[in-house]
C-alpha cells in the first residue's frame, strides 16, 4: 500500500521544522518549540492511526484541530522573532497545502 501524500507531507514538515526548532534561544527551546515538535508529532500519528481506521472522522477531526493550532504556533514564534520570515513562509506554505490535503480526506470520508 502507497503511502498518502498527506502522510509524506507531514513527515516532510517534522524533517524541515526539527532543525529550525533547535535554533531558537533556549527560552522558547523548551517551552514553545517542544510544544511545536509535539504538535506537529501529534499531528502525524493522528494521519498514521487514520489510515488504518474503519473510522476516520474523529482521528482526522482531530488532525485538523491539531493542524490549527499548529499554525498559530508558528505564527507566534515568528511574531516573536525565534523564527525567521522565510522559515515562516515555507512552513506555513506546507502547513497550508498539508490541510488542502486534510479538507479532502475528511470530504472523501464523509464529513
Amino acid at each position: 500500500m502507497d503511502e498518502p501524500l498527506i502522510i509524506t507531507g507531514a513527515y516532510d514538515l517534522i524533517l524541515y521544522l526539527v532543525p529550525h526548532v533547535v535554533k531558537f534561544p533556549k527560552q522558547q527551546r523548551y517551552t514553545l518549540g517542544e510544544r511545536l515538535e509535539n504538535m506537529v508529532l501529534d499531528f502525524l500519528s493522528l494521519l498514521i492511526e487514520a489510515r488504518y481506521a474503519r473510522d476516520k472522522i474523529d482521528l482526522l477531526k482531530r488532525a485538523n484541530i491539531l493542524l490549527e493550532k499548529t499554525r498559530y504556533c508558528v505564527r507566534l514564534c515568528k511574531d516573536l522573532k525565534v523564527m525567521s520570515l522565510h522559515t515562516y513562509e515555507v512552513i506555513s506554505k506546507r502547513i497550508h497545502e498539508i490541510g488542502a490535503q486534510l479538507g479532502g480526506w475528511m470530504k472523501q470520508s464523509g464529513t
